[in-house]
């Protein structure tokens, strides 16, 4: 269970400043949804925690982020470790083109865990966890690529929590599905922030308003607004956000 912390956090690609002056706190086992227009900066903010930006050209970053404490951006830091730690959801399903089982120990393999009995026991907890093993538990061998988009998307949140991070980040986990595995990816988020920490991009506003416990509202690089779901969607305190939650513009 892990807090986190952005601290005058700032970005930029290149010369192109994308983030400005970012203070936010997360609270441990809540699920916190980043909402605003494309290419407000929620993608980059949200990718900043488990330094998945460290890729991309140009990036650099001033401001602390700070998980548990500890600054993650200074030079000590392994962030092969970070990343076990904060696991990450991408918006299109991305497993692996191996079996079900391969896909959810894989995490485990590169620990260097063999032992089978151990592997076994995570494959079905992880699965549980992620509200697939009932679909898969009889075909396991069977390639991940087999699966319909639901419940690819499902089983790379089994991957992710296999190797038992603190903390998950989403990014637009359901754009790519259809309502009905979309909301058994809601149902899966409300149940897993009992024992993890989950921050969700998303632009489906009824998404944001149906999951979340927090939500933060950025515009052009800024944090506008962040407040407890229900208070920012039925009153919020920025003439912007009202604006974006209406519809007026976004």
């Amino acid at each position: 269970m892990k807090k986190l912390l952005a601290n005058k956090v700032d970005a930029y690609y290149g010369d192109n400043h994308v983030l400005k002056d970012i203070n936010l706190e997360i609270k441990e086992n809540s699920v916190t949804a980043f909402i605003g227009p494309s290419g407000c900066g929620k993608s980059t903010f949200l990718r900043m925690f488990n330094r998945m930006n460290d890729y991309i050209d140009g990036f650099r970053k001033e401001g602390q982020i700070i998980i548990d404490g500890k600054e993650i951006y200074k030079k000590k830091v392994k962030v092969e470790e970070l990343r076990q730690n904060v696991g990450m959801v991408f918006q299109k399903p991305n497993p692996f083109p191996k079996s079900i089982y391969e896909n959810v120990v894989y995490g485990l393999k590169i620990q260097g865990i063999k032992d089978k009995k151990v592997l076994a026991e995570v494959v079905e907890k992880s699965l549980i966890q992620a509200a697939l093993w009932e679909e898969v538990k009889d075909s396991l061998n069977k390639s991940a690529l087999s699966l319909s988009g639901g419940q690819q998307q499902r089983l790379c949140i089994a991957r992710t929590l296999a190797v038992e991070p603190s903390v998950i980040l989403m990014d637009e986990p359901a754009s790519a599905l259809d309502p009905i595995s979309t909301s058994k990816i809601e149902e899966l988020i409300d149940s897993l922030k009992e024992n993890y920490t989950i921050v969700i991009v998303t632009h489906n506003m009824q998404q944001a308003a149906r999951i979340s416990d927090k939500t933060a509202f950025f515009y052009m690089g800024e944090l506008i607004e962040y407040d407890n779901t229900k208070d920012l969607f039925t009153h919020p305190k920025n003439e912007r956000t009202e604006n974006y939650i209406t519809g007026r513009f976004g």
